[in-house]
Order: C-alpha cells, then sequence, then structure tokens
C-alpha cells in the first residue's frame, strides 16, 4: 500500500528549522497564513517543498479578520509567490469567481469545516458536490467528531469520493483515528503539525507521530 502523504502545517516564522528537518517526510505544507502573519511570504519562499496558502476565515476555525477583499487578494499574492494549491472557503462570496481568477496558474482547494459536528453521509456528500461545481481542484471536507463513529462516516467518504479528489478528516480527540486512516481510505492527503503546541486544529498529530504510525502499520 502506497505511503500516505503528509501536509505539515506552518503556523509560525518559528517553524522553519522544524519544516526543513521533516522535508524527507512530508510531500507539501500548509501555509497559515492567517496564523503566522505578516512574514508570511519570507516563509513560504525558504519551504523546501510544495506549499498550500491558507489564510483561514475565524467564521471556519481560523484567525483572519481581514476584509474579504483582502484576504483574497493575499491569496492571489501567494499564487505569484508560487503556491501550489490555494484553499479557499465554499462559503466565500463568488468564490466560482475566485477560482476561475486563480486556474490554471494553481490549483484550488475548496474548504468547508464543521466545528460543532459531523452530519450524516448525505448531507456531507452534497457539500462535497457543491465544492466540485464550484471548480474544485480539490474537496476538502472537515467535520467535528462528537461519538467515535463518526470516524466511520468520514472514511466512507473518502472511499466515497476519492476520485474527486477529497481530503476529508474529523476534527477533535475523537476524530484522531480519521486523520490517520483517511488517506488509506482514499483522501488525498492529511495535515500534521511540527511540533506539539503547533497544532493547527484541534485533534492534529505531529508529522512524526504520524510516520510511526504507520511504520507499525507496515505502509511503505
Amino acid at each position: 500500500m502506497r505511503r500516505p502523504e503528509i501536509c505539515a502545517c506552518v503556523t509560525s516564522a518559528t517553524d522553519m528549522s522544524a519544516a526543513i528537518a521533516v522535508s524527507g517526510s512530508v510531500s507539501l505544507y500548509e501555509v497559515r497564513i492567517d496564523l503566522i502573519g505578516d512574514d508570511w511570504p519570507e516563509v513560504a519562499v525558504a519551504l523546501p517543498g510544495p506549499w498550500i496558502a491558507c489564510d483561514r476565515l475565524a467564521a471556519q476555525g481560523g484567525a483572519c479578520r481581514d476584509p474579504e477583499h483582502v484576504r483574497l487578494d493575499t491569496l492571489k499574492r501567494a499564487v505569484d509567490l508560487g503556491a501550489m494549491i490555494i484553499d479557499v472557503e465554499l462559503d466565500t462570496p463568488n468564490v466560482e469567481l475566485f477560482v476561475a481568477s486563480v486556474k490554471g496558474r494553481a490549483s484550488v482547494l475548496i474548504s468547508h469545516h464543521d466545528l460543532v459536528k459531523t452530519d450524516d453521509a448525505e448531507v456531507l456528500a452534497a457539500i462535497v458536490k457543491r465544492q466540485a461545481n464550484a471548480g474544485a481542484d480539490i474537496c476538502k471536507l472537515v467535520t467535528t467528531a462528537s461519538v467515535v463513529a463518526d470516524n466511520v462516516t468520514v472514511l466512507r467518504l473518502a472511499r466515497r469520493f476519492a476520485s474527486a479528489p477529497i481530503v476529508t478528516f474529523a476534527m477533535g480527540s475523537l476524530g484522531i483515528t480519521s486523520r490517520v486512516l483517511a488517506p488509506l481510505a482514499g483522501s488525498r492527503f492529511t495535515y500534521a503539525s511540527l511540533a506539539e503546541g503547533h497544532e493547527a486544529a484541534p485533534g492534529q498529530l505531529t508529522v512524526d507521530q504520524l510516520q510511526a504510525m504507520y511504520d507499525v502499520m507496515g505502509v511503505t
């Protein structure tokens, strides 16, 4: 079985040494513009691998409170700086127009985060279809696990939409299983922090922890 791809989340300008240290273990990086702050361009261009630009809205679990036109201009600047993937939320006003404005220069990941719960399979499927219809190259749907069974729900979603392609898992301590197994069920990749205390979302494991789990599972 193919080794799952890991996206390492860079949340601070002080993360560079750690980002470089894991370069042999990850496929790409997520540059959390909303968490890094004004130094994000210097961080992004110094990374030793391809990167996703993400300026996450506060309403979707991030820290960006800029006016929407400023936030979208920041993401377009990331394209100019070489971002391979741009993460933009499904609820972004006129998201289709933004997608069209960057298509051809970067891939677009359209994301949606439920910070409270995990809906049933058909509700989640409808969201993925909306993302695809809006022009997503990658559909990212993240929920919050309130019971262990929520892991099964998102793993089934990963299998159902593996060709989309999709990135999906459940946040929180009860969703850790889905973070580990989602890439084995069809999710394009999974996210990990560079170190404990640098998590970009609840329940996020470190790169080293994920790699150790895959080693034990015999995934090569």
